[in-house]
């Protein structure tokens, strides 16, 4: 009976140990959260650095969560990049000793115009008049000419819609959807650039 107080009372010791070895109290942390214009917010490389040196670097998850460990006391920054989005970044971030410094999700990365394709719209009517509040879809046009829809918008006050999208070449079908037959048109997307497309609708006849 004694040896096996003896071998639990070494275990739990052992444990305590462990626990105690595992909590650095001479270093801090840093966490927070990423939010995106567009997207999703995984995979944001976080760099955090000390002046130009960067010093370590995680990704966040699918909920744009990160936490960075293990940090000497200091003041440090944080640099945010995922393609297709702006650079973001957060300076003199205070971490102290046995410490977490919770930054929220106060980050917002915006798009990168620069890095994407638009494809930019109007709807007319016959008459050559704006047309709001009309429905347009864009589909991806695949190689053996089937299509898949990606997105929807409804025109705005001044008929305008946009679209954006990855700038890799492809092929997309920009329909206009009416209560007869539905307008489309073609758009060869072949890299980060504006695309135009004008939708109009049929002229009404006169009424005798």
């Amino acid at each position: 009976m004694r040896f096996k107080k003896s071998i639990v009372t070494f275990l739990f010791g052992l444990l305590a140990c462990t626990i105690a070895f595992g909590q650095d109290k001479t270093t801090g942390s840093i966490k927070g959260k990423v939010r995106v214009e567009s997207g999703t917010p995984n995979g944001v490389t976080v760099t955090v650095r000390q002046g130009d040196h960067e010093l370590n670097h995680v990704s966040t998850d699918k909920s744009g969560k990160f936490v960075i460990e293990r940090l000497a006391p200091g003041s440090y920054g944080l640099t945010f990049r995922k393609p297709g989005l702006s650079i973001g970044t957060i300076e003199n971030v205070v971490v102290k000793a046995g410490n977490v410094n919770s930054l929220g999700d106060r980050l917002v990365l915006t798009i990168d115009e620069g890095s994407i394709a638009f494809i930019r719209g109007s709807v007319f009517s016959g008459s050559g008049r704006s047309v709001p509040n009309a429905k347009v879809e864009l589909a991806k046009v695949n190689a053996d000419g089937t299509t898949k829809k990606i997105d929807g918008r409804i025109t705005t006050e001044t008929g305008s819609f946009v679209f954006r999208l990855a700038p890799e070449a492809a092929k997309y079908r920009v329909t206009l959807k009416t209560d007869g037959e539905p307008i489309s048109r073609d758009v060869e997307v072949e890299g980060a650039a504006v695309y135009r497309v004008a939708l109009s609708l049929p002229e009404k006849p006169a009424k005798p």
